[in-house]
C-alpha cells in the first residue's frame, strides 16, 4: 500500500514538472523573435527614350527606342542595339572599311525606399551625315605652299549620354540637351518610365 502510494506521487510529481517543462519551453520559443526571409520579386518596368534632334525650331528627327527591363533583378544592364554597318572607302591598300552607326542603349533601375526608382541609363548615337566640305590638301600643293581646296565627304557625327535619374511612375523628363558646335542643331533626350501593372 505504500509502495502504491509512494508511485502515485512519483508519477503525480513528475507529470506536474514535464507539464512546467513543455510550458517554459513554449513560452521561450513564443520569446524568439520571428524572422520571415521574404524574398522580393522583381518589378517589370517600361523605359522609353526619345531621342530628338532640332534644326533652329524645326523638328528634324524623332527616334522612339522602349526597354522592358526588372528592376533589383540583379547588375545586369538591358541593352539595345539598333544600327548598320557602313562602308566607307579607305583609299590605298585598305580599300573599303566598314563602320557601325546607330543607337546603343543600356539601362538599369533600383527601387528607392521613398517609390521612387533610380534609374541609370547610357545612350550613345552616331550616324553618317553626307556631303560635308571638307578642306583638303594635296601632296603638290604642299610642296607649292599652303593653298587649300575642299571637297565633299560624309562624316560620322556622334551623341552620347551617361544618365543616373530618380523618376515615379508614369513620369517623363527632358534630361539631356545638346548643341553641335559645327551645325548648331541641337538633340535632346526624353526619357518616360512607367510601371508595368
Amino acid at each position: 500500500m505504500k509502495v502504491t502510494k509512494f508511485l502515485t506521487g512519483l508519477l503525480f510529481a513528475a507529470s506536474m514538472f514535464g507539464s512546467d517543462s513543455t510550458a517554459q519551453d513554449t513560452k521561450k520559443a513564443d520569446d524568439k523573435p520571428r524572422t520571415e526571409t521574404r524574398e522580393e520579386k522583381p518589378i517589370p518596368v517600361k523605359v522609353q527614350v526619345v531621342y530628338v534632334e532640332f534644326d533652329g525650331d524645326k523638328k528634324i528627327r524623332s527616334l522612339p527606342y522602349t526597354a522592358m527591363i526588372s528592376v533589383d533583378h540583379g547588375p545586369e544592364w538591358a541593352k539595345l542595339r539598333v544600327g548598320t554597318r557602313i562602308p566607307l572607302f579607305a583609299g590605298g591598300q585598305n580599300g573599303m572599311q566598314y563602320v557601325d552607326v546607330g543607337t546603343n542603349i543600356d539601362c538599369r533601375a533600383h527601387k528607392l525606399p521613398d517609390a521612387n526608382f533610380d534609374v541609370q541609363l547610357s545612350f550613345e548615337r552616331s550616324w553618317i551625315d553626307g556631303d560635308v566640305l571638307l578642306p583638303f590638301s594635296s601632296a603638290t600643293q604642299q610642296l607649292a605652299g599652303p593653298s587649300l581646296s575642299e571637297f565633299k565627304e560624309p562624316v560620322i557625327r556622334q551623341f552620347k549620354a551617361e544618365l543616373n535619374l530618380v523618376l515615379r511612375d508614369g513620369q517623363t523628363v527632358e534630361s539631356t540637351v545638346g548643341t553641335d558646335p559645327v551645325t548648331g542643331r541641337v538633340s535632346k533626350i526624353d526619357v518616360t518610365f512607367a510601371v508595368i501593372k
